[in-house]
């Protein structure tokens, strides 16, 4: 070995800094550093919601940005979804001669789980990494110092309307991607492998309860909220420069993402009981 890999392999200070555990305790450190800032976030997020005045032309702004610009994206992702789902779910049954509960199967995954964790992922890539995007360069340009200059609340100006923004349009783009994906199953079952169209839409209709869509409406609304939450949170610890905005953006998909499936969890076992 060359000289100096062997000083660094003899140096205290380089094993210590070096240590698998000494670098998981660092990791876990930062881990629950951001986990409290997050909460500290959306605490003051919630206080900043009640607190008058809105101004709503920034909240319809990022409903625009979040809800509508994703509108093109959530609907072919769930149409196909839901086209590929009925194609496995009807070879899968008929193989049973049980192909009269593909309806019932693609309606009850599409409302229960693939619309509001398939659209929150589609809006965390779009959305929440835009979000990252513009708060991070206003961050390493100081702007938001400048808000505090001019007594503006950054979180009231700037996290409050995407918040809002994500609760509000996420939902309502899953009702758009369950009908849409229903609509896909039925193409495929019906039109291109010639299902009975009565039986798979009365199966689905007899099946599909209430519930099972206003559960995955309320899953929306809790992935909408941590979109805005994390994509927001990542802009405002931005630093480093055009590098830094970087990094934020790639972070703000990756932990939203995350969230979303962590949360999708927690929310599924509690709506069950």
């Amino acid at each position: 070995m060359p000289g100096g890999i062997m000083d660094k392999l003899s140096d205290p200070q380089f094993i210590l800094e070096h240590n698998i555990l000494t670098v998981l305790l660092r990791r876990g450190l930062a881990y629950s550093t951001q986990l409290g800032e997050i909460v500290m976030l959306i605490r003051k997020s919630a206080v900043a919601i009640f607190r008058r005045p809105l101004d709503l032309a920034l909240i319809v702004r990022q409903m625009e940005e979040v809800g509508y610009n994703s509108i093109p994206v959530v609907l072919i992702t769930s149409l196909f979804t839901g086209m590929v789902f009925a194609l496995n779910s009807y070879e899968g049954f008929h193989r049973f001669g049980a192909e009269s509960l593909t309806g019932t199967v693609v309606g009850l995954a599409i409302t229960r789980e693939l619309a509001p964790v398939l659209t929150s992922l589609m809006v965390a890539g779009r959305a929440a990494s835009a979000m990252a995007a513009e708060i991070g360069t206003m961050k390493v340009t100081e702007q938001i110092d400048a808000l505090h200059t001019l007594a503006t609340d950054p979180v009231k100006y700037l996290v409050v309307p995407r918040v809002l923004a994500g609760l509000v349009m996420v939902p309502i783009l899953t009702a758009a991607a369950d009908f849409v994906g229903i609509i896909g199953g039925y193409l495929v079952s019906v039109k291109l492998l010639g299902a009975n169209p009565y039986v798979y839409v009365n199966a689905t209709k007899s099946f599909i309860e209430n519930w099972d869509i206003i559960g995955g409406l309320i899953k929306a609304a809790v992935f909408g909220f941590l979109l805005g939450i994390v994509g927001c949170y990542k802009g405002l610890t931005t630093e480093g420069g055009a590098e830094g905005v970087g990094k934020s953006t790639t972070g703000a998909v990756v932990i939203a993402s995350m969230c979303v499936l962590i949360a999708d969890f927690f929310l599924t076992k509690i709506l069950l009981d």
